[in-house]
């Protein structure tokens, strides 16, 4: 399923039941989320004997990821509940180095012997492979560990939260976008707990326990004597956080133009639908774009997609080397273009970092799935590209040594790979406000929430959408605008950044449902900027047809 697919259903009580249940896990109780795991001490003996039986088998190298994954999506439509859904995934993956070859084998019987046989497995599959490898695997070496634990930084577990309150939550914001004009809404939170165990030859044992929580809901206004409809999406963000994302008591509410709010550390959903009603409805009357070049100012919820399709996938470095390229495409940010040390991805001030650390994202742990301690590292520095996304297997065929610890499986029952880090646009140095940049533009429009999008297989040439948009004329907001989308290339765009504003306006938007491999996966991963201007975009108007 795709990501933009999946946002924009309609039905989303009905989507809940389409989700596979493989990467879910079965259905539970909401009682039974509570029940605790395997305590780490437990889970460290079942490791070892998947560590012990490869090392007898002859592999050079293993590892083993004991997973717990609990999920709670809560859906409603206008005044009702749609689904309430509770999964639970458990079993171990067990990853081997054979012959100098990879072999994978999963399980769900979590017993010595189960595991033992999936060992066994696991090692044959990699001899077998053997005999069609032509170089053998090489891993960068990493750090031995021991045994150390991680959890994200949460106050308050929405495993503990009532689902009654979190029904009457959604159903408030539904409520409200009603009294305020809404013909039709919908609403639904997700709801996240990772509980990963990973043992290694490497000598570590890393115990983490992971949260998220994602929010949103789709507002629609219609004027049926026009026959026309407007819907807007909820401005949250999917965040690495506990369930006092939705308290709004620590927002910190950043003004946009015409009213906008802009939410930060928590979001307060029933006042985004509240004043979402009101801005579809003021989208019937507004008018249509004209087609023309604008400068255009984008809010960080809006500008984090286009960072991870036009710079987050082509810098990952497997599909630069063409190993996506059946799936998903391939990358115009080729080695040679790197090698060169001068390819201007961007203007100077562009600096983008990927970053495994960042508090509150949704892609922040204390080790990746190949017991890496994570970090962060540049990837376009002063608009020059300087380095990719790599983990332990890859890092040798740039000349380095250090894997940059972003190896990712969506589950145990899936082998762990490359997957996307936070990737975030740097914030200006200089103090600068939303308002200051809208008072420098002539001619420009202001962009805020994710809309639909298109962007060619190597991720080059692209086009976006929106959710709201304003008028800018001679520094002033003069009114909403209908149909808006700009188009560009990649280098072309981040070439024509001239200003971002400071870290004081400095956010993170994010995607749950980040999909990528054969057989297809999904991440979760953030990507974190402040207000941007880039000048001179090509804007189209969608409503028109030639």
């Amino acid at each position: 399923m795709k990501r933009r697919d999946f946002v924009q259903m309609a039905g989303m009580g009905a989507g809940a039941m389409m989700l596979p249940v493989s990467m879910f896990g079965n259905n539970i109780s909401a009682e039974a989320l509570l029940e605790p795991g395997l305590d780490p001490a437990a889970k460290k003996v079942l490791a070892d004997v998947a560590l012990n039986t490869a090392r007898s088998l002859g592999a050079t190298y293993a590892d083993a990821r004991i997973g717990r994954y609990l999920n709670q999506y809560v859906f409603t439509r206008e005044d009702k509940v749609q689904n309430v859904v509770n999964t639970e995934s458990f079993g171990i993956g067990i990853r081997v180095i054979a012959n100098g070859t990879w072999g994978f084998a999963s399980t769900n019987d979590v017993t010595q012997d189960g595991i033992k046989k999936t060992t066994e497995r696991a090692v044959a599959i990699a001899k077998a492979n053997s005999k069609f490898q032509k170089e053998p695997v090489k891993l960068a070496p990493t750090q031995s560990h021991g045994e150390v634990s991680w959890k994200t930084p949460i106050k308050k577990d929405f495993k503990d939260v009532p689902i009654s309150d979190k029904v009457d939550l959604l159903l408030s914001a539904n409520a409200a976008a009603m009294e305020n004009g809404a013909n039709f809404v919908n609403s639904a939170l997700f709801m996240v707990n990772e509980q990963k165990y990973f043992a290694s030859t490497d000598g570590s044992y890393i115990d983490q326990d992971v949260h998220r929580i994602w929010p949103t809901f789709d507002v629609t206004a219609i004027d049926r004597a026009e026959g026309k409809f407007k819907s807007r999406n909820a401005l949250s963000a999917p965040m690495g956080m506990g369930f006092e994302y939705m308290d709004g008591l620590d927002s910190e509410k950043l003004k946009g133009p015409e009213g906008l709010i802009l939410y930060r550390n928590s979001y307060d959903i029933v006042e985004d639908a509240t004043n979402a009603a009101k801005q579809a409805k003021e989208m019937l009357t507004a008018k249509s774009v004209e087609p023309g070049k604008y400068d255009l100012v984008l809010e960080p919820n809006h500008l984090g997609l286009t960072i991870h399709e036009s710079v987050g996938h082509p810098t990952e470095l497997d599909r630069v080397l063409g190993y996506e390229a059946n799936y998903a495409g391939t990358s115009f940010a080729t080695i040679d273009k790197w090698k060169s040390g001068d390819f201007k991805y961007g203007s100077d001030i562009v600096n983008i970092f990927a970053d495994k650390t960042q508090p509150g994202s949704l892609g922040a742990v204390g080790y990746d799935d190949e017991g890496v301690k994570t970090k962060k590292w540049d990837i376009i520095r002063n608009g020059v590209l300087v380095n990719y996304q790599a983990i332990r297997d890859q890092v040798a065929i740039l000349g380095q040594n250090e894997s940059h610890g972003c190896c990712y499986a969506q589950s145990w029952n899936d082998v762990q790979f490359q997957r996307m880090p936070n990737i975030s646009l740097e914030p200006g140095k200089e103090k600068y406000s939303i308002e200051e940049m809208i008072k420098d533009v002539e001619k420009g429009i202001y962009i805020a929430g994710r809309g639909s999008y298109s962007i060619d297989q190597q991720r080059y040439n692209f086009q976006f959408g929106g959710t709201v948009f304003y008028e800018i004329k001679e520094g002033k907001i003069v009114g909403m605008l209908n149909d808006v989308a700009y188009q560009s290339n990649t280098q072309e765009f981040w070439n024509s950044c001239v200003k971002i504003c400071d870290k004081d306006d400095y956010r993170m938007f994010g995607s749950f449902f980040d999909g990528k491999g054969q057989p297809s996966q999904v991440s979760a991963v953030s990507h974190g900027c402040s207000h941007s201007r880039f000048n001179g975009i090509n804007v189209i108007n969608t409503g028109r047809t030639i």
